[in-house]
């Protein structure tokens, strides 16, 4: 079978090569899957060049999501389509536990299936953990991305007030159609002037994927006893904290990682989180954009359309 693997960590353009290497075989409680789709994600890329905060064992495949079929399994029927995540998904075929698995509903393609657990979940989880409800205020940055537009969709639903942030103009209109209230660009506006225009005393919560300068404006435009939650590093620059605006103003700084969260649920709590993410998935109450579908060798042709600045959708490897 075929994988994408790298030997070493750097840019992923630099060490990820394709090599034929033999079938894998599942272990007790594991599946022998056959991987259809797989996204690329921010935590992908950033994995690959070692800054991640999963260390890779090298060699190592890149990916952590994924959809596919079932080979062979002790628990699931052969045939029946699932999905996952996992270290390692830029492969054909891979061994997965039985329990970490997670049936593909029917009427999902894969090309939704093999992005509908990472983004969606880390929006819903997020949201959840802030408690936020009907005319709550919050900030996010990083709003034109595949979680960004997602969160801006099921804050939408329950009646949360959201800002967001983008670094084009041409982002706007598709981030408000979505429902959010207000989209601010970075390249031309001011983040603070424009949330205190909007809200005065400031928003609820910050949600922020990007950190850096950033990061620290957002924080600047919580209210008192705010809070921020902090889940990426897309600038790769950590948050210069004001301990100034953090003491006076009583405020919160939050990690959050969707991995530490799941294992806190309860099986009640798991399900619950699933149902209503795949219903407004299925629904098209919320709705996941694809740029472009790359088959699995193309994989550097699909790293380069990643990369596309003005890219509105997720790239794929089919």
């Amino acid at each position: 079978m075929k994988q994408v693997v790298f030997y070493e960590t750097g840019l992923p353009e630099n060490v990820l090569q394709l090599e034929e290497v033999e079938m894998p075989t599942p272990a007790k409680g594991e599946a022998l899957i056959r991987v259809t789709a797989r996204n690329i994600n921010p935590s992908d890329v950033m994995f690959v060049q070692g800054l991640y905060g999963i260390t890779p064992k090298l060699p190592s495949s890149a990916g952590f999501e994924a959809a596919g079929v079932i080979e062979k399994s002790e628990k699931f029927l052969t045939g029946t389509r699932v999905l996952f995540t996992s270290i390692g998904t830029w492969k054909e075929y891979t061994c997965i536990p039985d329990a970490g698995l997670i049936p593909t509903p029917d009427g999902m393609s894969d090309e939704v299936a093999c992005q509908a657990f990472v983004n969606p979940v880390t929006a819903y989880g997020m949201l959840e953990t802030s408690g936020l409800g009907k005319g709550g205020a919050l900030l996010i940055t990083a709003g034109a991305s595949a979680w960004g537009k997602v969160v801006i969709q099921l804050a939408a639903m329950r009646g949360i007030h959201v800002i967001a942030t983008v670094r084009r103009q041409d982002q706007k209109q598709t981030l408000l159609d979505l429902g959010a209230t207000a989209v601010i660009d970075v390249a031309t506006e001011s983040v603070t002037k424009k949330v205190k225009e909007l809200f005065p005393e400031g928003v609820d919560y910050v949600f922020d994927a990007v950190g850096g300068d950033q990061g620290a404006k957002a924080l600047t435009c919580l209210k008192s006893g705010g809070k921020m939650l902090v889940f990426g590093l897309l600038s790769l620059e950590p948050i210069p904290l004001n301990s100034g605006i953090l003491i006076f103003k009583n405020l919160s700084v939050e990690g959050w990682w969707l991995s530490s969260w799941w294992e806190q649920l309860s099986n009640e709590g798991i399900q619950k989180a699933i149902k209503e993410v795949f219903t407004h998935l299925m629904k098209q109450d919320v709705k996941v954009d694809i740029q472009a579908i790359y088959p699995l060798s193309d994989f550097k042709e699909a790293l380069i359309a990643y990369q596309k600045q003005g890219r509105t959708g997720k790239i794929l490897l089919v």
